[in-house]
């Protein structure tokens, strides 16, 4: 990890290719949360406390809840502004600013936030049951299949590495990249150009697996095929998005490997 940890020794064996497709695919890069694990529900829960916590009238949890969906997948500034701006929530955020020594109402309200979230991923037992056993699998079998494989996520090093450590895939990876190593979040194509780079892989070579449409649309800015992997926060708007066709929009857990393998002989969005 960029931010700390090292590389585990890739593989020398060949990478898995299809022989319908001249352009094989020897890289696939994982999203963290809502890929991987349902971090991105308690993500939206913890927004939730907060913004409840900073409401000066009467907020209830799930409106705030249904707002995140709107901005999933996306750094947290953007994130905490449109939650702030959405439920009023600015002047009571910056009365909280000097208690954290911040000088914005989006960095009160993400300290509020951190509090609630801190909490939860420290808690080894909610981890493990919100992981997704389908995509950790995908993970496994690109391993056994010789791909090299990475980490994209917009989560910061520190509770990256909390989650990673507890779902025992920190040595998974051939590396992994945070919002830590990144100047612009996504739907910027920075994080996956880093790891192209980081890796030598052609972004022509590489397989994305998302969650969210701000994901989606950075791995297909970076030139690399995709597959999304929908959840409950984020399923409506990749199909509304229009950014895949819907062949790559996975719905049913079921259906992710072959939807995978049809990935890897099809060019093209």
């Amino acid at each position: 990890m960029p931010s700390g940890s090292s590389r585990p020794e890739a593989s020398s064996a060949p990478a898995y290719t299809c022989a319908m497709n001249p352009v094989p695919v020897t890289t696939m890069i994982f999203d963290l949360d809502g890929t991987l694990v349902q971090t991105e529900k308690l993500k939206a829960r913890s927004y939730a406390l907060a913004a409840v916590e900073l409401c000066e009238g009467g907020l209830d949890e799930s409106e705030v809840i249904a707002e995140f969906a709107e901005v999933v997948g996306l750094p947290r500034r953007e994130v905490a502004t449109h939650l702030i701006y959405r439920f009023g929530l600015e002047s009571r955020a910056m009365a909280m600013a000097p208690r954290f020594g911040v000088t914005t109402a989006w960095q009160a309200f993400v300290q509020v936030r951190l509090r609630h979230y801190e909490r939860m991923i420290g808690d080894p037992t909610l981890i493990r049951s919100h992981q997704w056993p389908h995509n950790i699998e995908l993970l496994h079998l690109a391993r056994r299949t010789h791909c090299k494989t990475a980490l994209a996520t917009m989560s910061h090093c520190e509770q990256a590495s909390i989650v990673l450590q507890i779902l025992d895939l920190r040595n998974k990876f051939d590396f992994i990249a945070t919002r830590d190593d990144v100047r612009n979040g996504k739907p910027d194509p920075e994080i996956y150009q880093l790891v192209a780079t980081e890796l030598a892989s052609d972004p022509s070579e590489c397989l994305v697996i998302e969650d969210s449409p701000a994901g989606v649309a950075a791995a297909l800015a970076a030139g690399m095929r995709c597959v999304a992997v929908s959840t409950p926060l984020t399923q409506a708007r990749l199909h509304a998005s229009g950014l895949l066709d819907d062949r790559w929009i996975v719905d049913n857990p079921a259906d992710l490997v072959a939807t995978v393998e049809a990935r890897y002989s099809t060019d093209g969005p």
